[in-house]
């Protein structure tokens, strides 16, 4: 199984670390980013990552040529400024002809999260996700119905959420998703579309399998500053890679 690693937006939040810096590459426990996802992958088991870049993409590309060993491929998304999330997945669509997990390049997954998503048993299309409690500001929002995604997005009206998405997004093999993104990303306004508007719509077609994590598994998006500081602090300055 190959990842998709979506790390090519500014990360405008992150001000001032990403005012000449990518935001996968801004340091999380004096490591960037990227680098504790790749070790992650590297630990579950994937065999290469397609990183998605744009902002600073130079920067990306001397970063990932100074790693050795785990096999990477750097895509260059051209529309990183002008289009939402689902332009970098458009610009990786020639990687979703195999099995594949994409996952948002600003979130930092322990080793044991990216293992469930891949060896769960489930063929299709599945969407790793957290039971809510209390939204927070930036949840992307999910109903699920048993182990059944209904729908997902930043606000569902006419739904109530029992979820939200890790981001992380497994497909076993098929056309599912390719043909969904390919419909979503030509509607009208398809290209400013969060790339969970993909998953929705597969969710609405084929079906795709809600995968819940464990109580008190841990993971973060770095959106914020602050977001640093609470992995660093749970973390003890320990890699999201070597965290089992």
């Amino acid at each position: 199984m190959k990842a998709i690693i979506i790390a090519a937006g500014h990360g405008s939040r992150l001000l001032p670390l990403t005012l000449t810096t990518p935001k996968c590459l801004v340091a999380v426990g004096g490591r960037a980013i990227l680098d504790h996802q790749l070790d992650a992958v590297a630990a579950a088991g994937f065999e290469s990552a397609v990183i998605v870049g744009g902002y600073r993409i130079e920067q990306v590309a001397a970063h990932l040529a100074a790693r050795d060993g785990f096999p990477t491929e750097l895509v260059f998304n051209p529309f990183w400024s002008i289009a939402n999330s689902i332009g970098s997945v458009w610009a990786a669509r020639a990687a979703l002809a195999e099995p594949f997990a994409l996952m948002n390049g600003d979130t930092l997954f322990e080793t044991a999260i990216l293992r469930l998503a891949i060896d769960s048993p489930e063929d299709g299309m599945k969407l790793v996700v957290e039971r809510l409690s209390q939204p927070g500001l930036d949840d992307m929002l999910v109903e699920t119905d048993g182990t059944r995604v209904v729908t997902v997005g930043k606000h569902i009206p006419g739904h109530v959420p029992t979820d939200r998405s890790l981001g992380l997004i497994v497909s076993t093999g098929g056309t599912a998703y390719a043909d969904a993104l390919r419909d979503v990303i030509g509607e009208e306004g398809g290209a400013q579309s969060y790339h969970h508007a993909v998953v929705r719509r597969v969710a609405q077609t084929a079906g795709v399998t809600a995968v819940r994590i464990a109580p008190g598994t841990r993971w973060q998006e770095i959106d914020r500053p602050e977001d640093i500081d609470l992995w660093q602090r749970d973390h003890h300055g320990a890699s999201g890679g070597d965290t089992e």
